[in-house]
């Protein structure tokens, strides 16, 4: 299948080196340079400043979108409308409202629409995923989650700072994979507390999110997503009954991947520990893509979806309404 990638920055480099044996085609960016760049690294690829020419070009059969979030949902429509399966970078739009026309347009067209929530994939996370679904834990009790980073000198300049081309802050952005990871285990929240607010960044939007998330059977989830966390921080635990899972680091600056899993012993005490580490580079944009073009062959709606974003996207929202930036 080809390839059309929308949005040359840092996420559309990285999408297009994990195709997955499909064929990059073409590339658009609303700058001329970092499109012509983009393309000039990529043999075969058509670039153009207007998205709509590569969404509509015949010889396409899937288009990434990897632009601000004011675009995403405009170009998945799109998209959808010329037939095309689409991986849509997370949070696929800037609110839950904004999602409705797409998720139904995308049911009546009958398109694959997968959402870029890679964290999913990490090699801890698949693990994990193993050991709950074996039982080994017992019943999940809570989660909790902390994830960020410190930004770098003129972060409040850059897109991410304004609320009309992000939506919000540090929610919209590293907010929404921990809620995805932590609805992949607990489930749906019914019940959303939190406070976003900035602290430290010279922005409109926020530079920190508590969240504070309750299922109908009262399991939790406690996260803490931010912008102030000046040494880069990836830590989430899973609770159950009789056991508990540390995922700690993304690889980077984020520290080695490691998983560490502490089981109960009848007489309790210090548990018995084990523990895997993938020092290896990050191959969860490698999976997601194959697991994407699977989805395509096998006429299979992705674990990864649309409603998945607009669920994050409306615990985001219920955050905003009960905090005054």
């Amino acid at each position: 299948m080809n390839v059309a990638i929308i949005g040359c920055g840092f996420i559309g480099e990285k999408r297009s080196n994990y195709l997955a044996g499909c064929r990059l085609t073409a590339c658009a960016d609303a700058v001329k340079e970092r499109a012509i760049e983009f393309a000039r690294k990529k043999p075969g690829v058509e670039a153009t400043t207007h998205w709509q020419e590569a969404v509509a070009r015949p010889d396409v059969d899937i288009v990434v979108v990897a632009t601000t979030h004011n675009a995403l949902a405009e170009i998945t429509t799109a998209a959808i409308m010329a037939g095309k399966h689409v991986l849509v970078e997370k949070p696929a739009g800037c609110s839950a409202q904004e999602l409705d026309p797409v998720i139904a347009l995308a049911d009546e067209k009958k398109v694959v629409v997968r959402v870029g929530f890679n964290h999913r994939y990490h090699p801890s996370f698949i693990r994990a995923r193993e050991i709950v679904a074996s039982g080994e834990m017992g019943e999940l009790m809570f989660v909790r989650g902390r994830y960020g980073h410190g930004g770098r000198r003129g972060y409040d300049k850059e897109w991410r700072a304004v609320k009309e081309l992000a939506g919000g802050g540090e929610l919209t952005d590293q907010g929404v994979h921990l809620i995805d990871l932590a609805r992949t285990f607990l489930g749906d929240f019914s019940q959303v507390q939190g406070f976003a607010h900035t602290y430290f960044w010279d922005m409109p939007v926020e530079d920190n999110g508590f969240m504070l998330l309750k299922t109908p059977k009262k399991q939790v989830a406690f996260l803490h997503a931010s912008w102030t966390e000046w040494k880069n921080t990836f830590s989430f635990e899973i609770y159950g009954r009789l056991a508990k899972l540390e995922i700690s680091g993304l690889g980077g600056s984020y520290g080695i991947e490691r998983l560490a899993y502490y089981k109960m012993l009848p007489q309790m005490g210090p548990p018995e520990t084990t523990i895997w580490e993938y020092p290896f580079a990050d191959t969860s944009w490698d999976v997601e893509f194959r697991l994407f073009v699977e989805d395509i062959q096998l006429g299979r709606q992705p674990d990864a979806g649309l409603r998945d974003a607009r669920a994050a996207l409306q615990i985001v929202e219920k955050i905003y309404q009960g905090s005054s930036l």
